[in-house]
């Protein structure tokens, strides 16, 4: 097995990190087109009015609600659904950053990881987000 040193260990990890991210965004971006793409075609007529703001229905502050939606192809829900990957990334990096410093050892920077986590996954949950 190839034992790499610490400054290839730590480049080897940006490397991955910012490449979920890239995945990440991407992933969504392209999700939320498409579920725009869906949203204008099953409702054409369907005119925007920017002065008021009119919020989604409540069923769609829902997780499970947007993936059942989400996999029957209508356009609001993929659109849920691509924001709810947006959200997802940073997660999954802070994540997979900490299983890093769990591998490296690093106790510090778990310690530092873990309060992020705890902070980011705590104002998630005590949201509207419901599961």
């Amino acid at each position: 097995m190839l034992k790499l040193n610490k400054y290839q260990d730590d480049e080897q990890m940006r490397k991955v990190l910012g490449t979920l991210l890239r995945v990440g965004v991407l992933t969504s971006a392209s999700v939320v087109i498409l579920g725009a793409i869906l949203f204008f075609i099953q409702h054409p007529g369907e005119t925007i009015d920017f002065r008021i703001f009119r919020s989604e229905p409540s069923r769609l502050r829902h997780v499970h609600t947007i993936l059942i939606e989400a996999m029957q192809l209508k356009g609001r829900s993929v659109i849920q659904f691509g924001l709810l990957l947006l959200i997802a990334t940073p997660v999954a990096r802070v994540l997979f950053s900490l299983i890093g410093f769990i591998i490296e050892r690093d106790n510090i920077y778990i310690f530092i990881t873990s309060i992020v986590l705890v902070i980011l996954c705590s104002s998630l949950f005590s949201g509207y987000l419901v599961f």
